[in-house]
């Protein structure tokens, strides 16, 4: 009998300890699928249009619709929540409306005259922050689409017609109506810039995929760098808030790559060996002054191998001199000297036809630092960071170039041609030049955006429908967002902060994009309204600690069109804190859940500019902006 009440309960054990392995196992699969199926409902949130001009995304974060996350019982900000209530941002008065912080014209009076160092960069002192919105022209509208909106602009955003009188003869703008028209024009090229660049390619190739990056000093309205974007060139055009009114403003308006820029005392804010080709077309920048000082500056920015193109005055002379209303002996004596610099840089004159002359920089510097027996000057750079370029000094010394085995090696590594150089490992990443980057790090990173621009298509359709065109790329790392971007029509301003631990803009331009170095505690180098999406990726936790907030988020806002849209990858306690300032502003925001899923703890907030055309009318009426007041 104990035997047969023994093997009894021994049954009714393992029967209860599978019943218990059945449930176990039922409620985690019953778990899986429910999980499963909230991240595929998550991941096929799109965030829809409203019109058919123009992307709006987010909507109203109130709605029920909206796939919004509430983290606030979970996430401590670490604020002073005090200094948040009663922040406001009035719209700015209408003075405003084209308001450049780091070009301001009375400011830049303070400073000295020689070497147009009263042109560069001269930032405001925090007494002189504005908190308050640049509110867009009263009669602004959307500009045209690409590639409309190379020929076109609305005379309304930009009203200033002294360019159409001024270089009437030379076809840079004219006004039709209600509109601007480009006709494609410049100050050599009347006829056109696409005969113009037809010229220069009889000289050099500009087809074969060995041009990519050019450089234009002193652009005009960009027309140069507009035409050569249908030969796959792309163009970092640039030239000082002056006389010449909106220059930039109009490019940009244009769709075209441009910054506010100028020789005078410091480097241009782009690395060593970055561009394929640089032109000057009557840019009136004195090469041969100061030692060649500003050529030795082209030079150290050109790519090993690549070409100097100058048109224009002392070009041709013999023909123009007249209209140029100087002597034959100046302009001799002055093409005298650019060819002396030239040489004594080691460049090779190619040819002198008509109205161009191009010169070639030398693929290494083998024979270059032989010559120094011959030329005492420039001498070679012997320390310092050839890239090293924002607010640093130009230096009257030839940046030299890495060393190389023998006389047929290109320095630094041979590019591929494009568009095989975007996906390509480039050079600085395969001669390990750059500490901790590798060739996996690099096709590891171009997989990442490949997966997250894919993302920001279900989420912003038209990000691949023609939405957007200029598009700036806050913290650009590798440049991996821009490169997964040129199959769209948009063109992307990557930005590499000064402050970076690594210094990648260098590995961009080998990519074959453009970007630029520059430090967000302060304005970027453009006019207002000027970009159509703000990408930024960890842009904040980067300045976390280090810097306000608010200062930022009011820059992206002057630089951000009306109802344009911004992209802010970062960890949920930074969005949170971000978000709590542009709820102040005229934005409207949604934070989203990571694309991997809910489990990831970056997040991102998707955000439009909702309210800058409402802000132009109540602008009329508002007050002059007061200093901003330290709020973080």
């Amino acid at each position: 009998m104990a035997k047969d009440s023994s093997g009894s309960l021994s049954i009714f054990q393992m029967e209860m300890k599978k019943r218990r392995i059945t449930n176990i196992l039922v409620v985690t699969g019953l778990c899986m699928i429910f999980y499963i199926l909230g991240a595929w409902q998550n991941s096929s949130t799109t965030v829809n249009p409203k019109s058919d001009l123009d992307m709006k995304v987010g909507c109203d974060t109130s709605s029920s619709s909206l796939a919004t996350l509430d983290f606030d019982s979970h996430h401590a900000l670490g604020l002073d929540e005090t200094s948040m209530v009663g922040m406001k941002f009035p719209p700015c008065n209408l003075n405003f409306s084209e308001y450049t912080p780091c070009q301001d014209r009375t400011r830049g009076r303070r400073f000295s005259r020689e070497m147009l160092a009263y042109r560069e960069r001269h930032c405001p002192g925090e007494d002189e922050l504005i908190q308050c919105l640049i509110p867009a022209p009263p009669k602004y509208k959307s500009p045209f689409k690409w590639p409309q909106c190379r020929d076109y602009a609305w005379y309304d955003n930009i009203p200033h017609k002294e360019l159409s009188i001024e270089k009437a003869v030379q076809n840079w703008i004219q006004v039709e109506g209600d509109r601007f028209r480009f006709p494609g024009g410049g100050t050599m090229f009347p006829h056109g810039a696409d005969v113009y660049i037809d010229d220069i390619n009889a000289l050099i190739s500009l087809t074969d995929g060995n041009i990519r990056t050019a450089i234009d000093t002193g652009c005009g309205v960009a027309s140069w760098g507009a035409y050569l974007l249908k030969r796959d060139i792309i163009t970092m055009s640039f030239a000082p808030r002056d006389t010449h009114e909106a220059q930039v403003q109009f490019a940009l308006e244009r769709g075209v790559p441009a910054m506010i820029g100028v020789m005078a005392t410091q480097r241009l804010p782009y690395p060593a060996r970055a561009f394929d080709m640089a032109h000057c077309s009557r840019c009136l920048i004195p090469w041969q002054a100061y030692d060649g000082l500003y050529l030795t500056e082209v030079d150290r920015v050109l790519r090993p191998g690549g070409y100097w193109i100058l048109s224009g005055p002392p070009i041709n002379w013999k023909k123009h001199y007249r209209g140029w209303e100087r002597t034959q002996e100046n302009l001799k004596k002055e093409q005298d000297s650019i060819e002396d610099v030239a040489k004594r840089l080691c460049w090779k004159k190619l040819v002198e036809k008509d109205d161009l002359a191009v010169w070639q920089k030398p693929i290494n510097h083998i024979e270059c630092k032989e010559s120094r027996r011959i030329y005492k000057t420039p001498r070679i750079c012997k320390n310092g960071n050839a890239d090293a370029a924002w607010y640093k000094k130009m230096e009257a010394c030839i940046t030299p170039l890495p060393e190389v085995s023998n006389q047929d090696e290109v320095a630094g590594g041979k590019l591929k041609k494009w568009p095989e150089r975007a996906f390509a490992v480039p050079p600085r990443i395969s001669s390990d030049s750059i500490p901790g980057l590798t060739a996996k790090t690099f096709e590891d990173d171009t997989q990442l955006w490949q997966e997250r621009v894919a993302h920001y298509k279900r989420i912003i359709p038209g990000l691949s429908k023609g939405q957007y065109r200029n598009v700036m790329d806050m913290n650009a790392y590798l440049g991996g967002f821009a490169a997964v971007l040129t199959k769209y029509p948009v063109w992307v301003m990557n930005v590499v902060p000064a402050n970076s631990k690594l210094d990648t803009l260098g590995v961009i331009y080998e990519r074959g994009l453009i970007g630029t170095y520059h430090d967000w505690h302060e304005a970027f180098s453009t006019y207002p309204r000027t970009y159509d999406l703000i990408h930024a990726n960890g842009i904040f936790s980067t300045y976390q600690g280090r810097g306000n907030f608010t200062y930022i988020l009011l820059e992206m806002d002057r630089i951000l069109r009306p109802e344009g849209t911004v992209i802010i990858r970062d960890v949920i306690e930074v969005l949170i804190k971000v978000q709590s300032i542009t709820n102040h502003m005229r934005w409207k925001s949604q934070i989203m859940d990571h694309e991997t899923g809910p489990f990831n703890p970056e997040k991102l907030l998707i955000g439009y500019d909702a309210g800058a055309l409402l802000l132009s009318q109540f602008s009329l009426y508002s007050i002059d902006a007061e200093p901003i007041v330290n709020s973080s």
